[in-house]
């Protein structure tokens, strides 16, 4: 009989992109995704070890499983991802009614252990410390029609002292550039209209097969793709950014005028403690040169307050650069120590409460800088790719959602329009506020897409693992698929 799966991802794009590996996987072997309020024969949860309370997290989403594993006899529960990895065997000796435990470096086996437990009827914990295949060569069941995400590498080989990521991802492992094209020209061929290039640090592809410029030359290629209207990428390191990129998202049509860079300190003798290879300095002469080439580019950022040693002058540096670099958005976290990195044992940990007050006027100052900026938008016309799901109150307020091309959250009113997620749209904004942008008028104009036809029907894209050997740039050549994937064109 057919066995059911339902995955529960915590964490990065990293782990949403695995877990639509892991589900290509588990439909070839035979599982189908539950639906509704279905109670799933396997349920598997991706963790993350960044995050905090991540333990807390799994292992309270554990506790609530148990019961409803002993009601429904045969249903499996597997954890993987970065806390899996990190905590091993230790996951079935706190909860030993998990069946398989397995980590970022071999998603693929976990088939293969999910039938290994049943027929040995005892928990299956395989961790293996180096990768075992590139991710991408695996199936996937992608969870949108419309947008994809397209790993370029995995690990990391910075050593960030607050960073746990690269003890769990490993070393930074690059794939070839035709590898990567032919996987994007695989979903565009499935209707995909923007894609998202991932990496732990995009800007060091290439340091494996020795092309300090691949980045830059992989977005010139994704120009040449027919019919990809957005390439995004995330995350850059800015110890690695270099003008050919700037050059390339400037030059290059799809790529979107939108950049997300880490800053976390505005403090060099905290970026120093952090083995953050840059300064203040070289980060604000970054963002001058990408605004020199794109005044429209919209930049967003990760700040940590409350580093280990962090004083009142190291957070006003932070502030002084929040101020300059004018970010449209920032993603800021309250540091909290992870066992493991160089900085938990650090001395002068800065306590709960100054940690909390800085982080206040942290917020407060982005927010009025990101009001700012978005209130000057209004009356602006934004390109709209529709998106399902990004927008609370759309039901309430009779509005659709989507991301205009620097990735702006725009809520728009479709009127009478027979307007589907994945179809792009022309509106202009009447109101801009902090997080979004409100387009309340008339639409200036609808385009339908395949993307919406897809949405509209409930189909989403599957891609056969990309492995093509392919080591150059440039369009890939046909290669021949089942009718089951995506056809690479």
């Amino acid at each position: 009989m057919t066995r059911s799966y339902a995955i529960r991802t915590f964490g990065c794009q990293m782990n949403v992109h695995d877990s639509e590996r892991l589900a290509g996987m588990l439909e070839e072997a035979g599982y189908t995704a539950a639906t509704g309020d279905e109670t799933p024969d396997l349920m598997v949860l991706n963790t993350c070890a960044v995050r905090e309370n991540a333990d807390n997290k799994l292992y309270g989403n554990l506790g609530h499983l148990l019961p409803t594993k002993k009601a429904h006899p045969g249903m499996q529960i597997a954890v993987g991802g970065c806390l899996a990895q990190k905590d091993k065997g230790e996951i079935v000796k706190r909860a030993p009614w998990v069946d398989v435990v397995f980590g970022t470096h071999n998603i693929g086996s976990l088939p293969t252990l999910l039938e290994r437990a049943r027929h040995n009827e005892e928990a299956q914990v395989e961790i293996l410390e180096a990768l075992e295949v590139f991710p991408s060569s695996l199936p996937a069941r992608r969870d949108s029609a419309y947008s994809g995400w397209v790993s370029i590498s995995v690990g990391c080989n910075n050593t960030c002292t607050f960073c746990i990521v690269p003890s769990l991802r490993g070393k930074e492992k690059d794939r070839r550039p035709g590898e990567v094209l032919a996987e994007v020209q695989a979903l565009v061929d499935e209707g995909v209209l923007e894609v998202t290039l991932l990496g732990q640090n995009v800007n060091s592809y290439g340091v494996e097969f020795g092309d300090r410029l691949a980045f830059g030359k992989l977005l010139r290629a994704c120009g040449d793709i027919d019919g990809l209207e957005r390439v995004r990428f995330t995350s850059p390191h800015p110890k690695d950014f270099t003008d050919d990129v700037i050059a390339a998202m400037a030059e290059t049509p799809n790529v979107c005028h939108q950049l997300h860079m880490p800053l976390q300190s505005g403090s060099d003798r905290v970026l120093k403690a952090m083995r953050r290879s840059y300064r203040s300095e070289r980060y604000l002469g970054i963002i001058e040169k990408v605004r020199a080439a794109m005044p429209d580019a919209a930049l967003t950022t990760d700040i940590i307050v409350g580093f280990p040693g962090e004083t009142e002058e190291d957070f006003q540096a932070t502030l002084d650069v929040v101020r300059e670099a004018r970010f449209m958005g920032a993603f800021t976290f309250q540091y909290s120590k992870r066992p493991g990195t160089p900085a938990a044992g650090m001395d002068e940990q800065v306590p709960k409460q100054v940690v909390q007050e800085r982080y206040d006027r942290l917020v407060a100052l982005q927010e009025e800088i990101s009001w700012e900026l978005n209130k000057d938008l209004v009356g602006r016309t934004l390109e709209v790719l529709v998106s399902a799901g990004e927008g609370r109150k759309d039901a309430d307020t009779r509005r659709m959602s989507g991301r205009a091309r620097d990735g702006r959250l725009v809520h728009f009113t479709p009127g009478d329009a027979n307007v589907r997620p994945g179809d792009v749209v022309e509106a202009t904004v009447t109101y801009g506020a902090p997080h979004h942008l409100v387009a309340d008028g008339p639409l200036v104009s609808h385009r339908r897409t395949r993307a919406g036809d897809n949405s509209e029907a409930g189909l989403r894209p599957k891609t056969n693992g990309i492995s093509l050997g392919l080591p150059g740039f440039g369009k890939p050549p046909v290669v021949e698929t089942s009718d089951e994937g995506c056809a690479v064109r």
